[in-house]
């Protein structure tokens, strides 16, 4: 007689969702398809640019200095564009971090836990290829941290491009984890790229991010009904805030985050019922993403991507570097490996199945895709070595290679897996007539 099936056995890696989360996820998808293919846009340019016979022009713009030396805030524009733009991106990752936690598939342990180790699988196993790799550098160790990131924007354009039959749940596996691995890189960067911390401003910034939070909070209603209220009230805290941080010595961008963590996600208890709508998190995250994915990151790319690589003799010698190979085989093998092996080794101890529809093919797929580092990474790149280190425009070459290849290798896999599940869709619909 054949022994009952257990009922932890009968889980499924990726739970059926709902209808909302459904539209959601496509609404984010189609929105950061155009916001990559923007970002990969700007970054050619700035590219083709830094090594046209006008590369004087860009680099002169890139290192323009502006602002208010007083409060420390005269930076370059490239540096504005790392430390100002690019919070904006990541207050748009606080809210989609705290939507998850709050409202989403992470609040629950038995679905938060497959994307989370499988981020984390994804952060150890590169990280550990890289530094096995320059060992013996301490310069060159200095960005372990490169190829850990996640670039969600290029990645979920690749998606939106290749993946029109995939199914539903590998969509939302690829944005849970590039979620998680996204705080998983603010936590890295907040700790690990730190030298030196100043109380005062570090303790005002906070007082700041508070304030923000309390003004949120209460008037949340207030918030949702006036789009222009944010603007006038909660910015220009906001910008003090940012401000704050960058004076204490921590990477401004956390302030993104920290500002995005205090926006509630559900309506008051006197307004949360059925036809209540959106809370303010989503209704921010509605408002303000298209800043962050047709604005900040693309112009950020742009400025961090131009790289001059002195021809065909330059990109070779490049690729002479450790550095460089470390950084392109822990984002194109490392990532997809640290990724598959993560979530294999969950369901086994978990006991949990992968969903009838999928195979384990489909997950590395999704590995590929989470080797495209760039944003982050670049970002990363730019806080672990000095501009006049020669690694510095290396690190940068590697990411861009990386990615690209990633994205091929990914395009070419999930493309063939595509095309399956088109045919089994095609042969349901002849089915039913």
């Amino acid at each position: 007689m054949k022994r009952p099936t257990p009922l932890a056995r009968i889980r499924n890696i990726f739970p059926s969702t709902s209808r909302a989360e459904s539209l959601r996820v496509a609404e984010i998808l189609r929105k950061e398809s155009v916001g990559g293919i923007l970002l990969v846009a700007l970054a050619a340019l700035a590219l083709l640019w830094a090594n046209s016979p006008w590369a004087d022009a860009y680099f002169a713009l890139r290192d323009f200095e502006i602002g208010y030396e007083p409060w420390h805030l005269r930076l370059s524009i490239g540096a504005w564009a790392a430390d100002g733009l690019l919070a904006i991106f990541f207050f748009l990752v606080g809210l989609e971090l705290k939507r998850e936690f709050v409202s989403g598939d992470l609040r629950r342990f038995s679905t938060a836990v497959v994307p989370i180790t499988a981020a984390v699988g994804g952060v150890i196993v590169p990280a550990v290829i890289y530094l096995a790799i320059v060992a013996g550098s301490a310069e060159a160790s200095r960005g372990w941290a490169i190829p850990t990131a996640t670039d969600i924007a290029f990645a979920v354009a690749v998606l939106a491009v290749i993946g029109s039959h995939l199914p539903s749940a590998l969509r939302i596996f690829l944005l849970t984890l590039a979620v998680v691995d996204d705080l998983i890189a603010i936590g890295i960067i907040a700790i690990f790229y730190t030298d030196e911390i100043n109380v005062l401003p570090l303790f005002l910034a906070l007082a700041a991010i508070a304030i923000y939070g309390v003004i949120a909070q209460r008037y949340r209603a207030f918030f949702h009904l006036r789009p222009t209220a944010a603007w006038l009230i909660l910015l220009p805290i906001g910008v003090v805030a940012w401000a704050l941080i960058h004076a204490s010595g921590i990477h401004a961008t956390i302030a993104g985050v920290l500002l995005g963590f205090t926006i509630p996600v559900l309506h008051s208890r006197a307004d949360r019922s059925p036809d209540a709508g959106p809370g303010l998190a989503e209704i921010f995250e509605h408002r303000f993403r298209p800043l962050s994915a047709g604005v900040a990151v693309p112009i950020f790319a742009f400025f961090s991507a131009g790289v001059a690589i002195g021809g065909g003799e330059g990109f070779v010698s490049a690729f002479a570097d450790p550095v460089v190979v470390a950084i392109v085989l822990a984002l194109v093998v490392g990532k997809p490996l640290g990724i598959t092996l993560a979530t294999w080794a969950i369901t086994r101890v978990r006991r949990i199945d992968l969903d009838p529809n999928l195979r384990w093919i489909d997950i590395i797929g999704v590995g590929l895709l989470a080797g495209i580092g760039f944003t982050v990474s670049l970002l990363v790149a730019e806080l672990s070595f000095n501009i006049e280190s020669a690694h510095h425009d290396h690190a940068k070459v590697a990411i861009l290679s990386a990615s690209v290849i990633a994205a091929i290798i990914a395009s070419m896999l999930l493309g063939v897996r595509n095309r399956r599940y088109r045919r089994l869709a095609d042969s349901e619909e002849a089915g039913h007539e």
